[in-house]
């Protein structure tokens, strides 16, 4: 009886937990052969786990810089081809003002030393959005540009 009680709850709260679940994806969810390039100012900032979120509000006119290719890359234990992810980087093709942008874990920012990032600063960053840019605008940052330093997100430092 107490095991037919205990399974008939689990299950009961599977649905619960489902839409957490969902919400959070690793890379495979995002289109890697079609990077994008977003900057504009932080409108809202959630320093937690899963993963710490930016919300930032894009320029009408975004347009990927000519300096993007010159910013030094840092090394990152995964193997990411740093130079030809950011020379394929273009600017979105929807004209969405807002962008939720998927960071990494806490802990992996921690090892970049990435200090919170608060509302009303301006960063930059080269990511992946869903097939096509479907859905909603959310970008999985790979490399992320705050003032004059580069962090590498895929992975930890090299």
């Amino acid at each position: 009886m107490k095991r037919r009680l205990f399974l008939l709850a689990t299950s009961a709260s599977l649905p619960l937990l489902a839409p957490r679940a969902w919400a959070h994806h690793g890379w495979s969810g995002f289109d890697q052969g079609h990077p994008i390039y977003l900057e504009g100012r932080v409108i809202k900032s959630q320093w937690q786990n899963p993963h710490a979120e930016l919300v930032i509000e894009v320029p009408t006119d975004l347009k990927v810089p000519a300096s993007l290719l010159q910013r030094s890359l840092p090394a990152q234990t995964a193997k990411v081809d740093g130079p030809a992810l950011v020379a394929k980087a273009a600017a979105p093709k929807r004209s969405d003002r807002q962008w939720t942008l998927e960071l990494a874990p806490l802990s992996r920012m921690e090892a970049w030393k990435v200090a919170p990032i608060k509302p009303g600063e301006v960063i930059s960053a080269v990511g992946y959005t869903a097939q096509g840019e479907a859905g909603d605008p959310v970008m999985r940052v790979e490399y992320l540009f705050v003032a004059d330093r580069t962090y590498g997100l895929r992975s930890s430092p090299a």
